[in-house]
């Protein structure tokens, strides 16, 4: 097996090719170098294994849900590009033309993600707003990884998106608890699947979201 791919075994699973890896490991140089001037991620999680594995391998497993028949995947509250950047990555080296919406806040993380995907030539377009602002949006695969609690997501996504396929986020230790007890005030339609990453985490695909 090529060195490179040794470094990600958990992506076997999910047929990565050699190039991604590559591209994987340019942004992670980027991001380890962009970190020292600005906080993007904390400094104990800035070293290659901890990214590869906390950050990296964990947003790409989320490219089994993703509606590959959009136009558009959606990220909230991206950050430091995840998992936005990794499934841009991965879309690009799957020859599929998607745009990914990537919203986030901050200029100077925002300086960064266009940066990157000029860099690595990602149709992109990160959005330096604040979404909980914007109605009407629409796309196919919403997607989040720790931007906001549950409910808080849901709303958002109830009230703001009059259009998308499904929404995808990443649930940790109490997640089962925090969706039993969200369950109780929304009707989901969802399936979930267990974290390639962590024992005790799962990924939640949503496609129809109601009040009760």
């Amino acid at each position: 097996m090529d060195d490179i791919l040794k470094k990600y075994p958990l992506l076997n699973q999910l047929n990565v090719s050699r190039e991604t890896c590559l591209d994987f490991e340019k942004f992670m140089i980027m991001l380890i170098k962009k970190n020292t001037e600005i906080n993007i991620i904390s400094n104990e999680s800035a070293k290659n294994d901890v990214i590869r594995d906390r950050h990296i391998i964990d947003s790409a497993q989320v490219i089994d849900f993703i509606d590959l028949n959009s136009n558009t995947i959606t990220d909230l509250g991206t950050g430091g590009g995840f998992p936005g950047i990794i499934i841009g990555i991965m879309i690009r080296n799957m020859n599929k033309k998607m745009k990914i919406n990537l919203y986030e806040k901050s200029h100077h993380k925002s300086v960064f993600l266009r940066d990157v995907s000029r860099k690595l030539n990602l149709d992109t377009e990160v959005i330096q707003k604040d979404i909980f602002g914007i109605t009407e949006l629409k796309t196919g695969t919403i997607m989040a990884r720790a931007f906001k609690p549950l409910p808080v997501i849901l709303e958002l996504v109830y009230k703001n998106f009059s259009s998308y396929k499904n929404l995808v986020l990443f649930m940790g230790k109490s997640g089962k608890e925090i969706l039993e007890k969200t369950l109780k005030e929304w009707e989901l339609d969802f399936e979930t699947k267990k974290s390639i990453t962590s024992e005790d985490s799962f990924l939640l695909n949503i496609k129809k979201i109601n009040k009760k």
